[in-house]
């Protein structure tokens, strides 16, 4: 569930003298929300109650504006709520150093995909992330490889139970990790900022004897050294360059 940045104004200025409906404005709010990516496309919107909560009025007020939205074919609703459905790529800030380690954005030349399961971590996740032997977590596997097919880079995280229990939109995802649809985590990084989590990376990088490649070991732990995600990053160093960056704090 997507989360959304408070809005207090929308409802402290507003008057019955200001002609536009309340629902209209809070429409126009969630739908900047929308456009600017704080709620990507296909994501799932949070709940009626959340948004009243939110944007501090009552329930019946965010209905109405879900139901404009509806109407002009920005917000979809199904069995599981709704979700964002503005078409395109949202116009947003890069996200804070990529997620995962390794991933960029597929150029002509390159193909890229992910999914995300629920699954025992490979060997050697387990016990740096604190999860007892043998217990499942969150997955998230990148592949990126050349045109003619040729793999370039492959990108495997497994996420800690602290990360999942206070990240709640990474934690949603558990209920559809099955490995069989795209999954786009690549704003995962900010959204453990926003949940008040400072972000430290430690990168180990290791030649694989006898191949033109490398392994990058990424642990990210958090303020209070708690480990938040693993991630093993393998790439053909005559095929690519790898760029990545350190140290965020968190959200204020």
């Amino acid at each position: 569930m997507a989360r959304t940045t408070p809005h207090d104004h929308v409802v402290g200025d507003h008057s019955p003298t200001d002609g536009e409906p309340l629902y209209q404005r809070i429409a126009t709010a969630l739908l900047g929300e929308l456009r600017t990516g704080t709620i990507p496309p296909g994501e799932r919107l949070p709940g009626e109650r959340q948004l009243a909560e939110h944007f501090g009025v009552s329930r019946e007020t965010v209905r109405q504006a879900l139901q404009v939205l509806r109407r002009d074919g920005l917000v979809a609703t199904d069995r599981r709520g709704s979700h964002a459905a503005l078409p395109g790529e949202p116009v947003e800030a890069p996200a804070a150093a990529g997620f995962p380690l390794g991933a960029r954005r597929a150029g002509r030349d390159t193909v890229a995909r992910a999914t995300v399961t629920w699954e025992v971590p490979p060997a050697g996740h387990a016990e740096p992330l604190g999860l007892a032997p043998g217990r499942p977590t969150l997955m998230h596997r990148y592949w990126s490889s050349s045109a003619d097919g040729r793999e370039q880079r492959t990108a495997v995280t497994s996420f800690s139970a602290v990360v999942l229990a206070e990240v709640e939109e990474l934690a949603r995802y558990r209920d559809r990790a099955d490995g069989t649809g795209a999954a786009e985590l690549r704003r995962a990084y900010d959204w453990m900022r926003r949940a008040g989590l400072s972000l430290h990376h430690r990168d180990t990088i290791t030649r694989l004897a006898g191949t033109p490649s490398v392994r990058v070991t990424r642990r990210v732990h958090d303020q209070y050294a708690r480990p938040l995600e693993l991630t093993e990053l393998v790439m053909d160093t005559q095929q690519d360059v790898l760029v990545y960056e350190f140290m965020m704090p968190a959200a204020v």
